[in-house]
């Protein structure tokens, strides 16, 4: 066998054992499905429109935390996942997006979220109904791409 294929071989062989499941990865890891109704009961209930803003939802009792509250659902170019979901809820600080609002309003200086965590106060079915709620709320809208005619060269 010659040498380029060989090391293709090994490579892949590599890159397969890489892929295999260690104890941190989130395979098999599965929530059962949520009340989308209980979502949205849930929602109100730990008054998240103090931070956020969806379409739909209002509650007028509710004193707004932020000048420009951090929009949730709405139209994205990428399909946002239930797991992309759940990990923003129980770790808020995990990835912090730039958004069309200014970040330094919604994170301290050290960049961690200032979402309250509620991983002692939320129950597990709280947390699945929620993410129920939200999850319809996002729609994929496909990217537009420019349009190239073809001149004619003279």
């Amino acid at each position: 066998m010659n040498t380029p294929l060989s090391l293709l071989l090994v490579l892949l062989t590599l890159g397969l054992y890489a892929c295999e499941s260690g104890p941190g990865s989130p395979k098999g890891f599965s929530l059962p499905e949520g009340d989308i109704a209980m979502g949205e009961t849930t929602f109100l209930k730990y008054q998240c429109l103090a931070c956020h803003t969806i379409e739909g939802v209002e509650d007028e009792s509710i004193n707004k935390v932020f000048e420009q509250p951090v929009r949730l659902g709405g139209n994205s170019s990428i399909v946002k996942t239930y797991a992309q979901l759940v990990t923003s809820i129980i770790n808020p600080s995990h990835k912090l997006a730039p958004r069309s609002i200014n970040l330094e309003s919604v994170a301290t200086e050290d960049g961690i979220s200032k979402m309250p965590v509620f991983n002692e106060v939320m129950t597990v079915t709280e947390l699945i109904n929620i993410v129920a709620f939200l999850q319809p709320k996002y729609k994929v809208k496909p990217m537009q791409y420019t349009q190239y005619h073809h001149y004619p060269i003279p």
